[in-house]
């Protein structure tokens, strides 16, 4: 049997990290066992649904590089199928018609509720016949009311739910329209899905799909639910976790690979290895390995991992992604150094490529702010004839490489009798506004000879001003 597993978004929003992880999943699965992964986008609510949200879901899977093998297929262009069904099961008595009022129900809900019992529909049209004048009847699943449903969960183990607890479960609102449960189950089996990968919160859906499965003489599917995750607090992830669109990650500068490397970690592992690459992952993924217990998101090892990949990935992509960063910040990639150059001395400090561009704004900016902070701790008179040293040096200077650089600051300090911090971190604060930065010998070279030499001479203004005042 070959595993097809799918990936089925609602678009009524953008596409976030639990979501992700719910595709990484499936995508994973099935590419391990040789299968089909399957893209199906769940529209079937119209009011909430939006192209919008479509067009978000579909840039990021792309940009995670989790290209489905069929689809996107779309359920609002299957209304004619599941109409089909519809009809065949309200003539074989697998469904029927409700003629019961909001009013009706409501008054049910309040009187079971009163009397301690769960709220739930009492099959109260499952023998009777309509029309009832004036009301457009829901369809309704009819249930088997003895018996069990066993789930063997690939993360959860065996689930046994009683019939008997499970309700009628609409499948047709009065408009006509077909629901979630019962569009996915009509989906499943008409794709031939073998393997359903989704949220925990699917799990309390299953008994009544399997059952609707049945009424459909397909085989339900091998289901696990995965558990949830969760923000540092314990609470449900949420936006102020981070579960933002998962497009927002690509603005701040995260690697894909990265995003999903760290994802593939929660809730699954293999020893104490951290980092995978794709073709790991695929060989390495099952979904016993998968734990049963939530997990929990920490932007700090995302941070790490993100920070290994920008080491180790090959720096014309590094530089490509910067200059894409740099023109977001309004900078010309092109009024600076080499790129690659920028790229190298910053790849080992820089946890994104969005902080990569800001930490290096400065060598493509002709202005640059200094940091009030790193000013008034460095740039004080003490230190006007250390820099004008320094300036004179540098400016005899028709080596502008890091290393000769560095020996003329050293040589500077030396002829001063003052230690390199002394000389150092003041040219530093003047050459790029702040108080860190790579080694001084290549972030002079990266910064060029006739900025580093305007700079300077403004940072002597600002001390000369300063002393004034």
């Amino acid at each position: 049997m070959s595993v097809r597993t799918r990936f089925a978004p609602s678009p009524t929003g953008v596409l976030h990290i639990g979501g992700v992880r719910t595709a990484l999943f499936c995508y994973l699965y099935a590419k391990r066992h040789g299968g089909q992964f399957v893209l199906r986008i769940e529209d079937t609510d119209r009011e909430r649904s939006t192209q919008g949200s479509v067009d978000a879901i579909l840039e990021g899977m792309s940009w995670l590089g989790l290209e489905a093998d069929e689809g996107p297929f779309f359920q609002t262009r299957r209304f004619d199928r599941y109409r089909e069904v519809l009809d065949d099961w309200l003539e074989k008595g697998h469904a029927y018609y409700c003629y019961c009022t909001r009013e009706e129900l409501d008054e049910l809900r309040e009187a079971q509720r009163a009397a301690g019992l769960k709220p739930r529909y009492d099959g109260r049209w499952r023998d009777r016949t309509g029309p009832r004048e004036g009301v457009d009847p829901v369809i309704r699943f009819r249930n088997p009311l003895e018996g069990e449903v066993v789930i063997d969960d690939a993360v959860r183990g065996l689930v046994s739910v009683a019939n008997a607890e499970l309700d009628d479960l609409i499948i047709a609102r009065s408009d006509g329209t077909p629901t979630y449960n019962f569009t996915v189950i009509v989906d499943d089996a008409d794709m031939g899905i073998t393997h359903v990968i989704r949220g925990d919160d699917h799990l309390s859906n299953t008994p009544r799909q399997i059952n609707m499965l049945r009424a459909l003489g397909a085989t339900p599917p091998r289901y696990a639910h995965v558990p949830m995750i969760l923000g540092a607090d314990g609470a449900r992830l949420s936006k102020r976790h981070g579960a933002v669109n998962v497009i927002d990650y690509r603005e701040r500068g995260y690697l894909p690979e990265a995003l999903l490397n760290y994802l593939v970690r929660l809730g699954w592992s293999h020893g104490d290895q951290e980092l995978f690459s794709m073709d790991e992952m695929i060989a390495l993924f099952d979904l016993d390995d998968v734990n049963a217990a939530a997990s929990t998101f920490n932007p700090e090892k995302l941070n790490w991992i993100n920070q290994q990949y920008i080491q180790s990935a090959h720096v014309d992509r590094l530089t490509a992604m910067l200059a894409q960063h740099l023109t977001s910040h309004g900078l010309d990639p092109a009024a600076g150094p080499a790129l690659a150059d920028v790229v190298e001395a910053y790849r080992d400090r820089a946890v994104t490529m969005r902080e990569m561009a800001e930490d290096s704004a400065y060598l493509f900016a002709d202005e640059i702010a200094l940091d009030e902070k790193a000013a008034k701790k460095h740039l004080r008179p003490v230190v006007a004839e250390p820099l004008a040293a320094l300036r004179d040096a540098l400016a005899a200077s028709d080596d502008w490489q890091p290393e000769a650089l560095g020996n003329v600051v050293e040589g500077v300090a030396e002829s001063l009798g003052l230690g390199m911090g002394k000389v150092g971190q003041p040219a530093r604060v003047a050459v790029t506004g702040s108080g860190a930065s790579p080694g001084l010998g290549d972030t002079l070279a990266l910064v060029g000879k006739s900025r580093t030499l305007a700079r300077l001479e403004r940072a002597l203004g600002y001390i000369e001003d300063r002393a004034k005042s």
